[in-house]
């Protein structure tokens, strides 16, 4: 699926959305990592098997409408106007109402107007000063499931380096300002979330996660 993309467009000093087309990238080695993150995410969408869900970061809107696309009613939101307006663009190239996407940080989400029975937050809590405020967050709009991924460290800063990529960085992709192995993530997020069920789609940890009653 074709979306247009904000490359690399910077809003209040942040990167937001996507630098290039990741989505559609021709480079075979971009294609079978990104093909391991559909496959997992897809997944657990299925196990969570909800009937409605909330993107929380959702950049130019990509999963958003492709599991709109597939019968499912998903709405998302993005801290960044720019972002929204872009993904707005691609849900009317689409024929869907530009309103199922809401510029939003995820420290302002509310119960009443945000939740849904599965809430998805990938490639998010990595850039937060505050990553816990997030989750508190999340757990006041996830009714059934959630579903969480960031980078895998430190493998994610030899892979940038590997391909030369942030190398003044030490590997570090612009705008991560947290980081965290997979032991690590898991060992955060269980202290707001029971984990259903861990993936590893290289190079990123996923979690599948319940809300603790």
């Amino acid at each position: 699926m074709k979306i247009k993309i904000s490359g690399g467009t910077v809003e209040s000093g942040v990167v937001v959305g996507n630098a290039y087309d990741k989505y559609s990238s021709q480079n075979p080695i971009v294609r079978w990592m990104m093909n391991g993150f559909e496959s997992a995410l897809s997944d657990f969408v299925a196990k969570a098997s909800p009937k409605t869900i909330h993107e929380v970061g959702c950049g130019e809107g990509y999963w958003v409408l492709r599991w709109n696309e597939l019968g499912i009613p998903a709405r998302g939101c993005d801290f960044s106007e720019k972002v929204i307006k872009i993904a707005r663009e691609n849900s009317i190239d689409r024929g869907l109402p530009p309103t199922v996407f809401q510029p939003r940080s995820i420290y302002d989400l509310k119960e009443i107007d945000d939740s849904a029975d599965l809430v998805v937050c990938c490639e998010v809590l990595e850039h937060l000063e505050d990553p816990e405020a997030g989750l508190r967050a999340l757990q006041k709009i996830t009714e059934q499931y959630l579903i969480v991924s960031v980078p895998r460290e430190p493998l994610w800063h030899v892979l940038n380096l590997a391909r030369g990529k942030y190398i003044t960085q030490w590997g570090n992709t612009p705008g991560h300002i947290q980081h965290w192995s997979r032991r690590a993530f898991v060992k955060l997020v269980s202290e707001y979330f029971d984990i259903v069920e861990i993936k590893n789609p290289l190079p990123w940890t996923m979690l599948l996660c319940r809300p603790r009653k």
